[in-house]
């Protein structure tokens, strides 16, 4: 998903699809990896950085209605939304959970 500004709301919904079933691992994050933009987001960088996993990001901040679209697609509220083998996994509370519990390190590929 380039320039969203430019994009309808069904291509926007048709841009997160691909992005979801073209990665393995994929987050929808407020920020960059390099720089979230909330605190929800960071930790679960972190847990992806510790588990030394490749991911795809997009940060929902660049436009409104990626937030919009992507949670009535996801029928999951809160950002961020981690998706693994095209499925959502869920958001920071999930992520850290499975982590501790060494689920997480299972469901997706180290590097």
């Amino acid at each position: 998903m380039s320039d969203v500004s430019t994009m309808t709301e069904d291509e926007i919904l048709e841009a997160i699809k691909s992005e979801v079933a073209a990665n393995r691992v994929f987050l929808y994050m407020k920020g960059t990896p390099d720089a979230p933009a909330c605190g929800f987001s960071m930790r679960v960088v972190q847990i992806l950085e510790l588990v030394g996993v490749e991911y795809g990001s997009r940060n929902i901040l660049e436009d409104p209605r990626v937030r919009m679209v992507l949670s009535q697609w996801s029928d999951w509220p809160t950002i961020p939304q981690l998706f693994v083998d095209g499925k959502l996994v869920g958001g920071c509370d999930i992520v850290t959970e499975l982590y501790q519990d060494g689920e997480l390190q299972q469901m997706v590929p180290s590097s």
